[in-house]
């Protein structure tokens, strides 16, 4: 994965081609500008290692110095605290609380269905029409604002961008009314540190 020269610190992320929690994690550290090599794994062939590291052998799992971090929402707040500029969390303590309800409510009603196991075809049905009508819903709030929680980028609009990228996969489309929201996806597609976190599979889903 390139890096750019002015990155520091560097860090190991157990990854995957296509894995979406995985793809939030290496969004936040291009977005921070972070020095970090991947491990990618192989689902069907996990290492040792990562279990060593994570109990539960999933990925992301992110390893700073003697410090391994699990569950993507857990990471990529690390992330911001460890390392704070840019900020990707509000300062106050409110505004904190609505971005970590949205992250949990994204992931409740969306990512844990659609790309979890355990769910039913009748689950996922639900997430994905959940999801269109809020893309539709958002749209109202795009037109006043650039991002999910104001003007600025949070680590909210880093953890959903790749379910929007993912959408044609899915088979979902924006809806054609809701031409703000596809302003917004559009706007964070075209983030340098967006391109550079996608992977050869991930880019070939689009």
């Amino acid at each position: 994965m390139a890096t750019p020269s002015n990155k520091k610190t560097l860090m190991t992320l157990y990854s995957a081609q296509d894995c979406v929690f995985a793809h939030r994690v290496r969004f936040v550290l291009e977005e921070k500008a972070m020095e970090y090599q991947v491990v990618d794994i192989d689902f069907a062939d996990k290492p040792e290692d990562l279990f060593a590291l994570n109990p539960y052998g999933e990925v992301p799992t992110l390893v700073d110095r003697d410090l391994a971090v699990i569950e993507s929402f857990l990471i990529i707040e690390y992330l911001d605290e460890r390392f704070p500029h840019p900020p990707l969390i509000p300062v106050d303590p409110i505004s904190r609380a609505r971005v970590r309800v949205g992250l949990m409510q994204f992931d409740r009603d969306w990512f844990n269905p659609l790309f979890r196991p355990g769910y039913s075809e009748q689950d996922k049905v639900a997430a994905k029409d959940s999801l269109r009508r809020s893309l539709a819903q958002l749209s109202t709030l795009f037109s006043q604002q650039r991002y999910l929680f104001g003007d600025e980028l949070s680590i909210a609009d880093c953890a959903l961008a790749p379910l929007l990228w993912r959408l044609p996969s899915l088979g979902i489309e924006i809806p054609k009314g809701a031409k703000a929201t596809r302003d917004y996806a559009e706007q964070i597609f075209a983030l340098e540190s967006f391109q550079r976190s996608l992977t050869p599979a991930e880019k070939a889903l689009r």
